[in-house]
């Protein structure tokens, strides 16, 4: 499926890979995806899932709108609606919308966050350790474990943290959560 997103896409993966110095197969160990499917990626053959770019994000050290950022082609300051990219994991239901993507001349990104009820979505430390992040809640109620310590979020609460591991956000069965992740300094 060789739309031009798919192959900056492919491309900017080969690149982070030969930026890594590793082969096909430590890929795949490090980020769960097998080989074979790495090959089409970067062959722009298929286009991967969000929970694919999520998992090749992570191995690289970097949220998932950052890899996406890397592959648009401008920086604009406006951002009209129809051109931030959204992604949904059709296994999970997980909807990404990049609102403000990470950006070499902006400090600040932001994305939408739709989570299904009874879902859990992980969120790996990134490559910057006591990163800012804050969760807006825009509707629903879920509970973001930062460093192993819940916090029950409801509409219009906000969650102030720095990362310096993983996050999880858990919704329960028959309510689901949507919220904006703010990530300062991406």
């Amino acid at each position: 499926m060789k739309t031009a997103l798919n192959r900056r896409l492919a491309d900017r993966l080969a690149q982070l890979r030969a930026a890594e110095g590793w082969t096909l197969d430590q890929l795949a160990a490090r980020s769960g995806v097998s080989r074979a499917a790495l090959s089409r990626l970067e062959n722009a053959e298929v286009s991967p899932t969000v929970d694919v770019i999520a998992r090749l994000a992570d191995a690289h050290g970097m949220a998932l709108s950052q890899l996406l950022s890397q592959v648009e082609e401008a920086e604009p300051g406006h951002i009209r609606r129809d051109d931030q990219p959204s992604l949904r994991d059709e296994a999970t239901g997980v909807r990404h919308r990049v609102l403000s993507p990470p950006a070499a001349s902006f400090a600040l990104h932001i994305e939408e966050i739709t989570l299904p009820p009874d879902r859990e979505l992980a969120q790996q430390q990134g490559s910057l350790p006591g990163q800012e992040r804050q969760i807006v809640m825009l509707s629903g109620y879920m509970t973001a474990i930062v460093e192993d310590s819940p916090q029950a979020l409801g509409p219009g609460d906000v969650l102030r943290f720095r990362q310096y591991g993983a996050t999880r956000f858990v919704t329960e069965k028959g309510q689901g959560a949507r919220f904006l992740l703010c990530i300062s300094g991406a």
